[in-house]
This record gives C-alpha cells, structure tokens and sequence, in this order.
C-alpha cells in the first residue's frame, strides 16, 4: 500500500549534493568562523571607540582651565602690546603739542623783545627831540651874543658904570659885579657845550634804538611764520597720531572686555567702562581745584624743547579755576597762546592759563580761590583742546619755574609725573 506524504508538512529532506561535499562543508565552516571573527572585531572596535570617545571627554575636562588659562595669557599680552602702541601714541601727541607751544614760546618772546625795542625807540626819540630843541634855544642865545659882540655893542653899560662910580671902594665894587656877568656869559657858552653833547648822544642812542626794533621786527616776522610752519605740521601729525591713538584705544577696551569675559566676570563692557570712568576720575582728583582733566605735559625739557608749564588736556569748555586769591592783571589775546589770563597772588607769583576758549574776568579784577576765571580751550599754538599753566617768580616772564610746588603747597597735586 502506497504512503502519502504532505509536502508542507516537513517530510525526510533527501541527501543534497552540498552536503554530501567534503569541501563546500570546510567553505561554510570558514564563512560562519569569519563572520564570528568580524563580529567580534566590530564589537571590539565599538568598545574602543567608546574608550576613546570617553577619554577625549575626560582630556577635554581636564584641559578646559589650561585652554581658559592659555586664553587670558594670549589676552594679557595682546593688551601689553596695544597697552605700549597707545602709551607710545600718546608720547607722539605729547611732543606734538610741546614743539607747538615751543615755536609760539619763541615768538612770544620775540614779541616782547620787539615791544621792548619799540618802547626804548620812542623814549630815545623823546629824549632827541627835547636835546635839538634845548641846542636850538643854546644856539639862538650864542648867537645873540656874537652878534653884540660883533656890532660892538655894549648892552650892559660896562664903561658907563665904571665912570659913574662915586669913589674907588664903588668903583671896586662895580668892577666886581661886572667880572660876574662876564662868568655868567662863559657859564652860558660852556652850557651850549654840553647840550650840543647831550644831543650828539640823544641821536646815538636813537639810531641804535631804531636799528634794535627794527631787528626786533624781523626776528618777531621770522618767529612768528615759524612758529605758524610748526604748528602746521605738529597739527598734522598730532591729528594722524590721534586717529591712530583712537583706533587703538578701541583695540584696548576691547581686548580688556575680552579678558574680563575669559575671566569670567557677568557683563564684561560695563566692568570695563566703569573702570575706565573709574580711572579718567583719579587722573582728574588731583588737579581738580584748577580743572578737570588729564596732565598730559608736565615742566621741564620736552623732545628737545624747553615746556615752561603743565599741559592738562580736557574738553572745551570745562572750567578753569583760581587755585589761589589774587589781582588779574591781564585777560583777552595773547601772542601765541590765542587768549589768556594772567593772575598775581599774594606772594608775587603770577599764574599764566593759554589757549583758553573764553575768559570770564578783567585786569584789575579782584578774584578768590576757586573762583571760575575761565574755561579750556584750542586757541593760538595748539594742537588739541588743553590749558597750559605756568607760574612766573619775579614778574611776568621773569623766572619761569616748575608750577608743580607751588600748586602742591596749595593743596593741588598733579599726575603724569610731574
């Protein structure tokens, strides 16, 4: 009796011809073998690259303060760097300004000098015309004497008195007197002497007078175009230099924020701009009671040039006040420095403040310490909005010295140096 059999029912599989092979029986021994094999070199792989993955985020956590440390130090020394260009600038603007106020120096003195050889002209030539017109009243009187005596002429009465004399005691007497009118007419011809040589001397110093002013008049014409050609120039390269000096400034702040920000401090640009005001506000403690503002200049020799006073740079407009009580004895134009006003203190010192922008007192006047006088400018040999202080020992002019003992004793310290 035949068997049936179903099909999808799993009925004996019949021997194939690949298992029956020896060789495609080792084939698919090395095939499942190296399936194992990459599947394990893939599991290892994957544990590997998790090891790494996790190192490389234990490195990076370790080194995350070195990176941070690393940033602030490129930082300082970016700052340093601008730190120098500024403080470099600055020296420029310095010199600039001091070359300026060097040639104006020089031309005010020229000035001066021409003022005092114009003075001294017009008093020789005073002093010339009273000598001519003393010779010419000397000469008419000789004059009228060699004619009496040429005609003859006996205007005293000389014989007739004598013969007129009652006895010889009168007769002495007269000839006595007479011998005197005698010596009064030699006194007089002696005295036209003398003024003949007061005049020669009068014209002497007349010409030499004339021929000083006019050299004053060159030497002040020639100072005053150099010191207009410097301050040209120093105005040029004063303004370059501070285009510069502002680009860098900005450079400055910004790597100083930056460095805040790597420090790690909240709200970097207002930290910066606070220290910034912070610091503007020391530079300006010191010399506040005079103005408000930044010693850029103190005394002494400046690139080359001699500085007779204190540079403090601050906006126009900002006052200027009296740091001690005094008498002004001049306010309004001033060669050199555009307008200026000039202040005797008890002690004799004179106070100078150029290149203001306006002035707020007269000569005469009496002012009190603190009193606003003035108020910053850039007028005549500047090269940027500043005041310039001097102080004069011996009078105006006279002995220039450092303003900074003087304005210390009252109470007023100056920074920059000085």
């Amino acid at each position: 009796m035949a068997t049936l059999l179903n099909p999808s029912v799993g009925a004996p599989e019949a021997p194939s011809a690949y298992a029956s092979d020896p060789r495609r029986r080792r084939r698919r021994r090395r095939l499942e073998f190296g399936t194992v094999r990459t599947h394990q070199r893939r599991t290892c792989l994957v544990v590997a690259t998790t090891l790494l993955v996790v190192g490389l985020s234990d490195a990076t956590a370790m080194s995350a303060p070195a990176t941070r440390q690393s940033e602030q130090d490129v930082l300082a020394v970016e700052i340093e760097r601008i730190s120098g260009l500024v403080a470099a600038a600055e020296r420029d603007l310095e010199r600039f300004t001091v070359e300026a106020e060097a040639a104006a120096d020089a031309s005010r003195l020229a000035q001066a000098a021409l003022s005092e050889a114009e003075t001294q002209a017009a008093t020789a030539a005073v002093e010339l015309d009273a000598a001519r017109a003393a010779v010419d009243a000397a000469q008419e009187d000789v004059a009228s004497l060699g004619r009496e005596a040429f005609m003859g002429a006996d205007p005293l009465g000389e014989a007739a008195a004598l013969l007129a004399a009652g006895g010889p005691e009168e007769l002495m007497d007269r000839a006595a007197t007479l011998d005197i009118l005698g010596e009064s007419r030699a006194q007089r011809l002696e005295e036209f002497e003398v003024i003949e040589g007061r005049q020669q001397r009068a014209e002497q110093v007349a010409r030499t007078a004339v021929t000083e002013r006019d050299a004053a008049a060159r030497a002040t014409a020639e100072a005053e175009a150099a010191a207009q050609a410097q301050l040209v120039a120093s105005q040029q390269a004063y303004d370059a230099v501070a285009g510069q000096k502002a680009a860098l400034d900005q450079q400055l702040r910004d790597a100083e924020i930056s460095l805040l920000a790597a420090q790690g401090v909240a709200d970097p640009s207002a930290v910066r701009d606070a220290q910034q005001r912070a610091e503007l506000a020391a530079a300006r403690a010191g010399s506040a009671a005079l103005v408000a503002g930044r010693v850029t200049s103190c005394y002494g020799s400046r690139s080359g040039a001699m500085h007779n006073g204190v540079d403090i740079a601050a906006p126009i407009g900002t006052p200027i006040y009296a740091p001690a009580s005094g008498v002004v004895l001049d306010a309004g134009p001033a060669n050199g420095f555009g307008l200026a006003v000039y202040i005797q203190h008890a002690d004799g010192t004179i106070t100078l403040y150029g290149h203001i922008n306006q002035y707020f007192v007269s000569a005469g006047q009496q002012v009190a310490a603190g009193q606003q006088v003035a108020e910053v400018g850039n007028r005549g040999q500047s090269t940027g909005s500043h005041l310039h202080f001097e102080t004069h020992q011996g009078g105006l002019y006279q002995n220039r010295v450092n303003p900074a003992p003087w304005l210390s004793a009252r109470g007023i310290t100056l920074g920059g140096g000085c």
